[in-house]
């Protein structure tokens, strides 16, 4: 196992292998899942003004417990124009501006109205400035609201527009080339002729990124021929270059001679992991290079803890690997070997429990899947009730 890569080794000289890319500036829809390329700051004061947080009417708490003389509405939007005096309330709306004079909100609930005279109907607000979301509760203009590395979620989305932002700066789009390869291959639906398989790294993989801001070049399927691997490699304008199958020792595996024709520079060629021993990575002119195992849940675990990383290592993420999370067992596992494993998994009655067979060949194993179990080589065997490390896949 010397020659192994340890996985967090090998993660760490992929993302390496390329720095982040350049900075350009997207309209708020087109950032979403985007990373902050800068910190966003505030352009305004949020609210600006002090505002209601409820229907009722708008009064000075000093001159409780009233009664109020009404001189007005107040409405989101439709503010009251004049300035509140002693003894006088003015009707007002959720989210609209606390008039001048006024600093707090008496609930409609709580009060009685007989024509301009408003009257106290309850207890009424505890104390001053009940029921008023003051001016920059929620950030004030010049504040830092989302970090440089931050992932642009929903909730970051909407903070940005209401902080005065139309656009925001993310690192431009990653042009990611797939290639199956194998002559066993055939597009998926395809008549198929004895020993020969469905495609279906491609699709998964293009499933598996559509999360991320990346533009795919399908290469479709490469038949097993250095010659022809070679130009298609040689003729490549991407980020990324995804290779699935063909990475491994074996007379047909000529991925890696063909690059390497083609002018590719390997950092390092395979991991000791499980599944998905045979990764290699490296570069080939601008391109960074990936290649997969071709065996699709290998290819799934591997492009888990590689290629998805180095899609947000390039758009600018503050943390691009993927953190584990605890969880409770539910069955036991026995003792690990020398690779770390990634065990396919599900939740089941509020515990993780590993699938009875683990492996690499089955697709419904890993469909069924919700989570891997994360075992780090030479780990002890693990007991019902034992905490484990896990990464959510689904």
């Amino acid at each position: 196992m010397a020659d192994l890569l340890p996985v967090a080794e090998a993660q760490t000289r992929l993302l390496a292998l390329a720095p982040a890319l350049p900075v350009e500036h997207a309209p708020l829809r087109e950032a979403a899942g985007r990373w902050a390329a800068e910190p966003v700051i505030a352009r305004r004061t949020q609210p600006e003004l002090p505002l209601s947080a409820m229907d009722g009417y708008a009064i000075r708490f000093a001159d409780m417990p009233g009664p109020w003389q009404m001189i007005g509405e107040s409405a989101a939007g439709r503010p009251f124009a004049g300035e509140a005096a002693a003894g006088q309330a003015v009707r007002i709306f959720t989210g609209a501006a606390l008039p001048p004079g006024t600093d707090t909100v008496l609930v409609q609930e709580e009060a009685a109205r007989d024509g301009a005279a408003l009257m106290l109907d309850s207890e009424g607000p505890a104390f001053l400035g009940r029921n008023v979301r003051e001016a920059g509760l929620d950030f004030r203009e010049g504040e830092t609201l989302i970090e440089a590395g931050q992932r642009l979620t929903p909730a970051r989305i909407a903070i940005a527009a209401t902080a005065g932002h139309a656009t925001l700066p993310v690192r431009r789009r990653i042009r990611i080339a797939i290639a199956a390869t194998g002559d066993e291959l055939r597009a998926p639906g395809e008549p198929l002729a004895p020993g020969q398989l469905p495609e279906s790294n491609g699709t998964m993989l293009a499933a598996q990124l559509a999360d991320l801001p990346v533009d795919l070049i399908d290469l479709g399927i490469l038949p097993d021929r250095q010659d022809i691997l070679e130009a298609a490699f040689r003729a490549i304008r991407a980020d990324i270059l995804v290779t699935t199958g063909g990475a491994s020792v074996g007379d047909h595996d000529l991925v890696r001679p063909a690059l390497q024709a083609a002018g590719a520079a390997i950092d390092f060629w395979k991991v000791a992991i499980r599944p998905g021993k045979p990764l290699m990575a490296g570069r080939l002119g601008d391109a960074i290079v990936l290649g997969l195992p071709g065996n699709p849940v290998s290819a799934f675990v591997t492009a888990t803890l590689f290629l998805r990383p180095l899609i947000a290592h390039l758009a600018g993420a503050a943390e691009p690997l993927p953190r584990t999370v605890p969880a409770i067992l539910g069955e036991p596992l026995p003792a690990n070997g020398p690779r770390a494993d990634y065990m396919r998994a599900a939740h089941r009655d509020g515990r993780v429990v590993a699938a009875a067979i683990q492996d690499s060949s089955m697709l419904r194993t890993l469909a069924r899947a919700d989570c891997l179990i994360v075992r780090q080589p030479h780990a002890p065997a693990a007991q019902p009730g034992n905490t484990v490390e896990i990464l959510q896949i689904a």
